[in-house]
């Protein structure tokens, strides 16, 4: 039907009986399930280089998919398009043209750029974002975070947990695991503060102690040893000292219910952190001060989703899909500029190499891969958690563990607290849109998307929240 050697596929999820029709309109191509994503079907078929159509046929009617490039004929009939090269498939959004030879230009103006087609040819390499289309965007979110608060991220009703310096390391980080959250904030009742933060990190580079022959860290002082003695350690190990070699006590990063999304924004991103308290007080001095908010980036996300939902007619590049937009870490391919280089492990990798790349890539998730780097599940640092329970880090040595066991154990531990886990890696597609990406990382407990192949599932990249809030403010 085609003769290239481009594979392309098309994923209409939660439709049945689907059939995509190409650009010919020579054969109906049945549309099948997708392995392990029941409710996404997808058809399979060689395109030669150059601008196609398809459509749908569902349920008896014809339809097209309204988040991936589309246009309008001269009846009013609408397709949805697809343009490939010799390397990749690359949607872009085209006006209406007939064939033959002739030019056909973007259908938006601020996306306005000609491509010359000459039968199923294509003279000029895929469509990109303009700078000028980039800076109208940041320029569009930048105003919309400095009119908001972080007054706005309140919830009208929920919990805020925190926890003594004064509690035992080994029980805190069990209150982290049963209650299912990543980080919580530090009280001092004799300074009346929130005096810091404690997080999965924290227990990583506990267990690395643990492990660490020339510790004085042990086992037995793990279970009487304070948060605060913990935070003292850390900081004599890992933290600044000052000009008579004493370790420098870190500020808490925190913010007030009226500092700008803006600045909390900035705070989190500049910091590296996951959340940024939200305190407040009525005394001038700051004392008694009231946490009100853990702020994060997906709880910004939310609120930017919800103004600019309906904004994708003026802001054009939020159909633009992610693999036209400068974020989030690829895998480099044979010919392309050396890109920084993403963070993967094999299952039999051992626990301790994990915990010492989470550190020292400073990253909160790795792919695991197999042989042909296809995703089969990823290990992030909240997962380390679970080896709180029954004191389950005494009984493990890091390098004997290996990667496939330590999740392993952690879905073995969910299952008896009734956890799910069929949600652990979520993943996307190169040609899934800006606006969709944006979606899903402002769903509650997504951090980060790892972005593979539509057919094998082999890894491409990987967007997290960071990714995206740096492209987002630039």
């Amino acid at each position: 039907m085609f003769s290239s050697g481009v594979d392309a596929s098309q994923d209409l999820s939660g439709t049945a009986g689907a059939v995509l029709i190409p650009t010919r309109w020579s054969d109906h191509l049945p549309m099948s399930p997708m392995e392990d994503r029941p409710t996404a079907f997808q058809a399979i078929c060689n395109l030669t280089p150059g601008l196609h159509q398809y459509k749908f046929f569902v349920d008896g009617e014809w339809r097209h998919d309204e988040n991936q490039p589309h246009m309008s004929g001269n009846y009013g009939i609408v397709n949805n398009l697809l343009l490939t090269n010799e390397n990749n498939l690359v949607p872009s959004i085209l006006s209406p043209g007939a064939s033959g030879s002739r030019e056909m230009d973007v259908d938006n103006e601020t996306f306005r750029r000609t491509v010359n087609i000459s039968g199923s040819s294509v003279q000029e390499a895929a469509l990109r974002i303009s700078e000028a289309n980039i800076e109208l965007f940041r320029n569009q979110i930048s105003i919309f975070l400095l009119s908001n608060t972080a007054y706005d991220l309140l919830p009208d009703s929920g919990k805020v947990i925190a926890l003594d310096v004064n509690l035992p390391v080994k029980q805190a980080f069990h209150i982290l695991y049963e209650q299912e959250i990543p980080v919580a904030p530090l009280w001092d009742l004799h300074r009346g503060q929130f005096v810091g933060m404690l997080s999965a990190l924290d227990f990583i580079l506990i267990l690395k102690e643990l492990g660490n022959h020339g510790s004085n860290l042990t086992e037995e002082e793990l279970e009487t040893h304070t948060i605060s003695a913990w935070k003292l350690v850390k900081r004599q190990r890992y933290g600044q000292l000052d000009v008579h070699g004493r370790p420098i006590e870190r500020a808490l990063v925190h913010a007030g219910p009226y500092d700008t999304l803006k600045d909390v924004t900035i705070k989190i991103i500049e910091n590296e952190v996951a959340t940024v308290p939200i305190i407040h007080s009525m005394s001038p001095d700051g004392s008694f001060p009231q946490l009100l908010h853990l702020a994060s980036l997906s709880g910004i996300l939310r609120c930017i989703c919800r103004h600019f939902r309906h904004s994708s007619s003026s802001l054009p590049i939020l159909q633009q899909p992610i693999c036209n937009i400068p974020m989030g870490t690829w895998v480099t391919k044979i010919g392309e500029a050396n890109r920084s280089p993403l963070a993967m492990l094999r299952p039999n990798a051992s626990l301790g190499s994990a915990l010492s790349l989470l550190v020292e890539a400073r990253v909160s998730c790795i792919p695991i891969v197999d042989d042909d780097d296809v995703l089969l599940d990823t290990y992030s640092r909240s997962d380390i958690t679970a080896l709180a329970k029954d004191r389950a880090y005494a009984q493990i040595h890091l390098d004997k563990m290996t990667v496939h066991q330590a999740m392993q154990l952690a879905e073995d531990t969910n299952s008896a607290y009734g956890y799910s886990t069929e949600q652990r890696s979520q993943t996307c597609f190169r040609t899934e849109t800006l606006q969709r990406v944006m979606e899903r990382l402002s769903s509650p407990g997504v951090r980060r998307l790892i972005i593979v192949e539509a057919t094998g599932y082999r890894v491409e990249g990987i967007i997290s929240l960071s990714d995206l809030f740096k492209f987002l403010l630039g």
